[in-house]
């Protein structure tokens, strides 16, 4: 006879409480950013600003956001950007604070130093903003990475810190181009201020790294690509504060290096084609990526510094498996005998910023439409504290969750994503200015959200039932507050016929569907 055996899924958060606490959490940050605001008001605006991030309208302007706080006129939204009095850097320092906190580990021991985890790593990179005008701070013809070609764009440059536990952008700068500086006319109308000089990229990023050096973030790698590579003050200045970098420098790029038959002086293009042997290579992965991991080829060589090695200068090769004759050069600056993997994992670090950067432009990073200097760092400020708080979640959730039996009855499922914590399945939880319920952990989901399956399996045999209503994909999706009958952000009215606060059982007649969830509160 076949034993017996327990077939039913253990717990998986979050669970439909611990969702429910999310919207007290977004308050619980906001709460903290007042003394950063001059008046209540503004300080409100910014809160309904965040929910209107986190939620699913298509577009995050002014007119938008003010109908998603159930404002008629977007005069509130356009002035929280451009003349409120908030300190916009002070709140940037709250969210470098929470994601520091979010993504805290323990200090690595000797061991794990000497293996071949780098982080925390500290990752450099830009992003072109297009714009049709000439008026916004700092929009000019500029290569634009969005569209590969050079754009009438605003260029971005961003920090993103990078953890064993996850990732997240925590700083920002605007780069102002030369002829903008100069142009006291158009400062003027931007609203630039007249201490703000014209500074290259890699000196922006310097000065971002230098923020997070002084707020005490562990930092053992910088990486960047080759626009900030390319640089030899910033690569400079990093060694002379200690910090390891990968910088990824282009062909052009001039060293001197220590080869089996002597000192070579050239580029790096030439010095990978003529040193460069077949035995010199390992292949390695970089980093993980959505198909696998993302396997290339490495060979690195000696660096000579000042006429010697000194065994912490490497220029390194990674060469693509598919074209061998596709090659990307990093000059890399580490402490002695660090392991050529380590290096390229380091290296593999600086994909997570592209990460970032597109979880923030699904948030409506690029949506904004104003055209003052200060404006755009206060839309962007606010739209990374909410991919911020998102991160944290992800990260709370991941912590908090009991470890899954891995069966063929119960496989281990990923973690939690940002898309899916913002996920358009829980509008009056995220989104919702006027919900609050301690107590019912209640929410109408779209049939078949990525979440679903967590939460059919997140309930307890000692907790009380409730039923969830599921509408399905063919009806189109109401949200409480969109319900006929009922104030933004209010449960609905009970069906005809029954006992309020309870819903139905599916009938025959019915074309919803209904789940029984589990809570504190009593059968529902």
């Amino acid at each position: 006879m076949k034993p017996l055996q327990h077939t039913t899924p253990a717990p998986i958060g979050p669970t439909l409480r611990q969702i429910s606490r999310w919207h007290e959490h977004l308050r619980e940050l906001h709460a903290r950013l007042r003394p950063h605001f001059a008046r209540p008001e503004a300080h409100q605006h910014a809160l309904h600003y965040l929910q209107a991030i986190l939620s699913d309208i298509p577009r995050k302007n002014g007119w938008q956001i003010a109908e998603h706080a159930r404002q008629a006129r977007p005069y509130g939204m356009q002035r929280l950007l451009s003349a409120a009095v908030w300190d916009q850097d002070a709140v940037r320092d709250e969210l470098r604070a929470l994601v520091t906190v979010s993504l805290s580990a323990p200090l690595p021991s000797q061991e794990e130093l000497a293996g071949e985890a780098p982080f925390p790593v500290l990752v450099v990179d830009e992003s072109g903003f297009p714009k049709r005008g000439r008026h916004s701070a700092g929009v000019g013809p500029q290569y634009c990475g969005l569209t590969g070609r050079v754009e009438n764009c605003q260029i971005g440059v961003f920090l993103s810190y990078v953890t064993a536990a996850g990732h997240a952008l925590i700083d920002r700068e605007l780069y102002l181009p030369e002829d903008w500086c100069q142009d006291a006319a158009r400062r003027q109308a931007a609203h630039i201020p007249e201490g703000v000089r014209f500074a290259t990229k890699p000196e922006l990023a310097r000065s971002m790294v230098q923020r997070a050096q002084e707020a005490g973030l562990p930092i053992r790698w910088v990486v960047a690509d080759t626009v900030y590579g390319h640089s030899p003050d910033l690569r400079l200045w990093l060694e002379e504060h200690g910090y390891a970098y990968a910088l990824a420098v282009p062909s052009i790029e001039v060293v001197g290096v220590q080869t089996r038959t002597g000192l070579l002086l050239s580029d790096v293009a030439s010095i990978a084609q003529q040193a460069l042997h077949a035995r010199d290579w390992q292949r390695l992965s970089q980093s993980l990526g959505t198909k696998g991991e993302r396997l290339f080829d490495w060979a690195r060589l000696p660096v000579v510094q000042a006429g010697v090695v000194d065994g912490r200068h490497w220029l390194v090769v990674r060469r693509c498996l598919d074209d061998p004759h596709e090659l990307a050069y990093f000059l890399v600056w580490a402490p002695p005998d660090t392991p050529l993997p380590t290096m390229v994992q380091a290296i593999g670090g600086r994909w997570h910023i592209e990460e970032d950067l597109q979880a923030c432009k699904d948030l409506g990073l690029d949506h904004y439409e104003v055209r003052s200097y200060l404006g755009w760092y206060r839309h962007i400020t606010l739209v990374l504290l909410a991919s911020a708080f998102l991160v944290g979640i992800t990260v709370q959730s991941h912590l908090t969750a009991s470890a899954p039996q891995q069966s063929a009855a119960c496989p281990a499922l990923i973690p939690l994503t940002t898309s899916e914590a913002r996920h358009p399945a829980f509008p009056s939880l995220l989104a919702s200015t006027h919900f609050s319920s301690p107590d019912l952990s209640l929410v109408l989901v779209a049939a078949d959200p990525p979440i679903l399956g967590w939460l059919l399996s997140s309930s307890s045999p000692r907790e009380s039932q409730l039923t969830l209503c599921v509408e399905p994909p063919g009806l189109p999706r109401k949200s409480p507050g969109s319900l006929p009958g009922n104030s933004p952000g209010k449960l609905p009215e009970p069906f005809p016929g029954t006992i309020a606060g309870h819903f139905p059982r599916r009938s025959k007649a019915c074309s919803r569907s209904c789940c029984t969830f589990h809570t504190k509160g009593g059968t529902r």
